[in-house]
């Protein structure tokens, strides 16, 4: 049996990260987070990078912010779907949930660990909530 070793998948950071940063942002201004949130979020702690990608988005991201924000635009878009009402959806984020994920606090109260794995598991329940891991 000749099992061969799979390659990393190629992402073209440089064109991705633009629009990604740009979609962040809309999201962030949607959702209402104050600009720590945001640099949580993003993965960041120098302020002098968050004033700077806000001024140009025009940045080569790392794959890290890359997909923190990845998880980002998909609990977005789940949200859109599964709260069809804009207002209801971009508000869910900071509301409390009585889900055992959640314990009561917040989705965004989780993500705010700064660790990508809880944008993954918030991303991950959304999309069990609608009925797929799309």
């Amino acid at each position: 049996m000749n099992l061969k070793r799979s390659t990393p998948v190629n992402i073209d950071r440089e064109s991705l990260s633009g629009p990604a940063l740009r979609t962040f942002f809309r999201i962030a201004q949607l959702w209402n987070l104050s600009n720590d949130e945001q640099m949580i979020l993003l993965g960041i702690s120098a302020r002098s990078t968050y004033y700077k990608w806000k001024k140009n988005t025009d940045v080569v991201l790392s794959r890290d912010t890359l997909e923190r924000i990845s998880y980002i635009v998909g609990i977005y878009k789940s949200l859109q779907i599964l709260l069809p009402d804009e207002k209801l959806a971009d508000d869910w984020v900071k509301r409390p949930n009585s889900a055992p994920l959640f314990d009561g606090r917040s989705a965004l109260d989780l993500m705010m660990s700064g660790r990508v794995a809880d944008l993954f598991i918030v991303r991950q329940y959304l999309d069990a909530e609608r009925g797929g891991w799309a």
